[in-house]
């Protein structure tokens, strides 16, 4: 006779769960074809911190109506790992949206292999929020995806009110205007050795502080080119669902997400 385990029984508790909250007309991991489209990969941790808060669901199926928008995307939703080989096939971009440190997905069970993989064929990467967060061993790792990565040992993270106002000259900030938003940000980044490749696009410090808002240690976003090809686009931000509801915000990310997949983003940026 076939018995699970207690751990077996609460991942299958936890996942289906987690599948009701899929919005009706959202399908997790459609088979769509790929081939001369832009094909997008959406992971979502099925953990919830609070109604809103880490809402990775949710959230990923907001970004996905947004790139869907424009023309030839075709993202795809995946809760905490895909399962079938076919989600992997002709991808332009990934989105990691779950929990970091320990519990960040990508780290077990030969998923770094798979993750190696993509950035080998240069397809793009995007970090958001705690993704952005690797256990200290994995961080050397982590920087030759994405140019940077939060280590515990040198990181910081807190909750502060941020408005930014002014923008570098970037593809992701094309069409983006001021935007005032809630987060719980990580700063104080380890980067890739002399900034290589890195190009800093946020910059915020806790307003309790007296930390400098100019330094690399108060970047929170950032763009990375790989020396060998390839793109990836990471904002430490991201803790809110409702933030989403600002259209300067969501292009932000939206533009983020579709330069890291390599389209070419429109001065006006992308709808």
């Amino acid at each position: 006779m076939f018995r699970l385990t207690l751990p077996a029984l609460l991942a299958f508790a936890s996942l289906a769960w987690a599948q009701g909250r899929v919005p009706a007309g959202v399908q997790v991991e459609e088979v769509v074809d790929g081939k001369g489209k832009t094909k997008i990969l959406f992971i979502a941790g099925t953990s919830v911190y609070k109604p809103g808060e880490h809402d990775y669901i949710p959230d990923c199926v907001e970004l996905m109506q947004s790139v869907r928008k424009n023309r030839d995307v075709v993202p795809v939703l995946a809760l905490d790992w895909p399962a079938k080989a076919e989600s992997w096939a002709d991808l332009a971009a990934v989105v990691f949206l779950f929990d970091g440190a320990d519990k960040h997905q990508a780290i077990t069970r030969g998923r770094a292999e798979q993750i190696d993989g993509l950035v080998a064929k240069g397809v793009g990467l995007v970090q958001l929020h705690q993704t952005a967060d690797y256990p200290d061993r994995f961080t050397d790792k982590a920087i030759t995806w994405a140019g940077g990565a939060w280590k515990k040992a040198q990181g910081k993270r807190a909750h502060w009110v941020e408005t930014f106002r002014e923008f570098p000259a970037h593809p992701v900030f094309n069409g983006v205007g001021p935007f005032t938003i809630d987060d719980g940000w990580l700063w104080n980044i380890r980067f890739a050795e002399g900034m290589k490749g890195v190009t800093p696009l946020l910059r915020t410090v806790n307003p309790k502080s007296k930390d400098d808002p100019k330094a690399d240690a108060a970047i929170v976003a950032w763009a990375f080119e790989r020396p060998a090809g390839g793109k990836s686009f990471t904002f430490t931000g991201g803790h809110l669902h409702k933030s989403l509801e600002d259209a300067n915000y969501r292009r932000f990310l939206t533009n983020g997400i579709l330069w890291s997949a390599g389209r070419e983003i429109p001065p006006k940026g992308v709808e």
